[in-house]
């Protein structure tokens, strides 16, 4: 699966300017279909698009930086890859990380 559309990336790198402000869209999800592993993006860097900024879950609810290219290449159980959860639907970080924060799924 393809995890970023034209239409994402250039959301995502629009917001870039915006660093960790809690304000600005989570423009999508990825997720580990067969383990843990959530990645929220709420940015990426138009200079170096491999550096995305975002809330991540594994085993700890985090904000930070993660690689798009080891998003894409992870190979997991049963040789599943990082997909991206076409149901999302952009929403404030800070809403993300709340509803995370109360136990919610997203």
């Amino acid at each position: 699966m393809k995890l970023l559309t034209k239409a994402i990336e250039r959301a995502a790198q629009k917001q870039f300017h915006l660093g960790r402000d809690f304000n600005q869209k989570v423009v999508a999800k990825f997720f580990n279909p067969a383990g843990e592993g959530t990645w929220f993006l709420m940015n990426q860097d138009p200079e170096d698009p491999d550096y995305c900024w975002g809330i991540v879950k594994l085993h700890e609810i985090e904000e930070g930086s993660f690689s798009l290219s080891e998003l894409q290449h992870y190979r997991g159980k049963f040789g599943l890859g990082i997909e991206r959860d076409l149901s999302f639907r952009p929403m404030t970080a800070l809403d993300v990380w709340m509803r995370l924060r109360n136990g919610e799924h997203i």
